[in-house]
C-alpha cells in the first residue's frame, strides 16, 4: 500500500497498533470480550498482592490486531488513572450477522443495529458492560 502524501510503501506484518483501555473490572470485561466478540486472551498479569488488579493484559482479534488493557485506578500514572468506559473501536469482521447474534446473546447493549451502509459495509455497534463502544463491520479500509 502506498501512502498518498509521502509515496512511502506500507508493509502489513505483525500487529503494530495496540489500542490500550482501562476497565473497572478487567477480568470480567476480558471474559465478556471473549464470549461476546471472540477475542483471544493472550496474556494477563495481575498484581501479586491483589489478583483483582490487572497490571497488563493482551487480547488478539482473530482477523488481526491486538488490544491491551489493565485495571482502571491501578496507579496514579496517566495510564493507570484514565477513566474507563470512554473508548470507541472499529473492528473488521467477515460475518457481521453471526457476530451480532453472538454479541447480543452475551448481553452486549445495542447502540446501532445491524445495517448496510451506503459505502458498502455491513455492520453494527454495541457497548460492553463498562460503556465502551464496539463497532464491527465488513469495511476493511481503502
Amino acid at each position: 500500500m502506498t501512502n498518498p502524501t509521502t509515496s512511502e510503501t506500507t508493509v502489513h506484518t505483525a500487529t503494530a497498533l495496540w489500542p490500550c483501555l482501562a476497565f473497572r473490572d478487567a477480568r470480567a470485561t476480558a471474559e465478556f470480550l471473549v464470549e461476546a466478540f471472540g477475542f483471544e486472551l493472550g496474556a494477563l498479569y495481575a498484581r501479586e498482592d491483589d489478583p483483582s488488579i490487572v497490571e497488563h493484559a493482551e487480547m488478539r482479534w482473530p482477523l488481526g490486531g491486538g488490544l491491551m488493557f489493565g485495571s482502571a485506578g491501578r496507579d496514579d500514572s496517566p495510564f493507570g488513572s484514565r477513566p474507563p468506559g470512554t473508548a470507541s473501536m472499529y473492528l473488521v469482521c467477515t460475518d457481521p450477522d453471526a457476530l451480532f447474534a453472538r454479541a447480543t446473546a452475551a448481553g452486549a447493549e445495542v447502540v446501532r443495529g445491524l445495517r448496510d451502509e451506503d459505502y458498502g459495509s455491513r455492520g453494527f455497534t454495541v457497548s460492553d458492560p463498562e460503556g465502551n463502544l464496539w463497532s464491527f463491520g465488513t469495511y476493511g479500509g481503502e
